[in-house]
């Protein structure tokens, strides 16, 4: 039994939702989305609420049906609120600035590393004396939001023993000793 597929989504003010053809589409004030739903799926709209429906018991379906209600309510909340991810740059001399959607990454390398961002995505940096370098994602879309966001993280991935990379704000490194001198 899927908990999750069962759960119905509730449409908020302002966002509007069409499902054609196994193609479900979500506008709001934020903006627009759109996901193919698999024919095992069925999406449909009562009112201002949301059902996600599987028309057969085969663990393949099972699955779907919690996966696409999942897809279709983060689409809604996107396009209702949006998402906001931040990134730290830990570690001396590492820098970030942008220029509208090209991100500019000094970390630690012999060159600089300039990102172009989807024209979805909003970016900006902040620098304070004394502070980590933060870089703050904000979109309407969940999955590129976070695609963008591990593909920063890759570039320079938290070591664990002085903790320096690019790691997601309030996230907890695990920390090893190191090498103790030999008596």
């Amino acid at each position: 039994m899927s908990r999750i597929g069962n759960a119905p989504i509730e449409i908020p003010q302002g966002v509007e939702v069409q499902v054609e053809k196994g193609l479900v589409t979500v506008k709001g004030p934020k903006g627009e989305l759109t996901q193919d739903i698999d024919t095992a799926i069925t999406v449909e709209v009562d009112g201002n609420v949301i059902n996600v429906k599987r028309h057969t018991e085969q663990k393949d379906h099972k699955a779907k049906h919690g996966l696409y209600r999942s897809l279709v309510n983060n689409m809604v909340e996107g396009v209702s609120k949006g998402y906001k991810t931040q990134q730290e740059l830990v570690g001396v001399g590492y820098r970030a600035s942008n220029q509208g959607q090209k991100l500019d990454l000094l970390l630690g390398y012999s060159h600089n590393i300039v990102i172009e961002l989807p024209s979805e995505i909003k970016v900006t940096t902040e620098s304070e004396r004394g502070k980590n370098p933060v870089i703050t994602l904000e979109s309407h879309d969940k999955q590129l939001i976070g695609h963008v966001a591990a593909k920063i993280r890759s570039l320079r991935k938290p070591e664990p023993y002085k903790g320096k990379g690019v790691k997601y704000v309030g996230e907890h490194i695990r920390r090893k000793a190191g090498k103790s001198a030999a008596k």
